[in-house]
């Protein structure tokens, strides 16, 4: 699969790694300077290379989206058209200072998204899970207690293809439903921020769903 990665931060760079690793092509873009594109692009490997957010988008299956919420428009601005293409989006809609969400409860930072490109599909994933626990993650893939990751969406085949990603990268893949369950998922990404970033835990948090058989 052909990825492009818009945002090169934490996130970005941390799932481009992982992919590569899988033996997807990735497209990295989107960054303050170039110099940060060429050492997120080296450390992903062979399979990595960088470019501009047009290409990213353009030559790609599926695109994905992480970068500050703050930085959004810019980066759609710069992505062009994205009509008919599944766009993941692992942003959360936060302000300035990471603290509070801009956008809760009757709506979503995905919905938003969502009316920004009406004519892509848009599958939220990755904002519940730290950035610094996806290598650790992806690295035991093998064990059976996989840590969970929410996703939702309103296009089938778009949420089809973003479990898949969702499993190679080592957790299991939990449907929420459609996009508006967003603004629940959102909420309870600020619960594993403040687990992950404000206790002695540290960032390597993970969560895993477990249904209980029936007696």
């Amino acid at each position: 699969m052909r990825i492009g990665i818009i945002g090169a931060g934490r996130m970005g760079s941390a799932l481009g790694e992982v992919y590569a690793d899988c033996g997807h092509d990735i497209i990295f873009s989107y960054a303050r300077t170039d110099t940060k594109l060429e050492t997120v692009t080296q450390a992903a490997g062979r399979k990595a290379r960088w470019s501009t957010p047009d290409d990213a988008a353009r030559n790609c299956d599926l695109v994905i989206l992480a970068v500050h919420w703050m930085r959004v428009e810019d980066a759609l601005a710069c992505a062009g058209d994205l009509s008919g293409k599944t766009v993941m989006s692992c942003c959360m809609p936060l302000d300035e200072t990471d603290s509070e969400l801009v956008i809760a409860h009757t709506d979503s930072g995905a919905e938003a998204l969502a009316r920004m490109l009406p004519h892509a599909h848009i599958v939220a994933a990755f904002q519940t899970i730290p950035s610094e626990s996806l290598r650790p993650v992806y690295l035991g893939r093998q064990r059976v207690d996989r840590p969970s990751v929410v996703f939702c969406g309103d296009n089938g085949a778009g949420k089809q293809l973003v479990a898949q990603l969702i499993s190679e990268a080592g957790f299991s893949p939990v449907d929420a439903g459609s996009l508006e369950m967003a603004r629940y998922i959102e909420p309870f990404s600020m619960l594993g921020a403040e687990l992950a970033y404000e206790t002695p835990m540290g960032p390597e948090w993970v969560y895993r769903f477990s249904r209980l058989d029936r007696q």
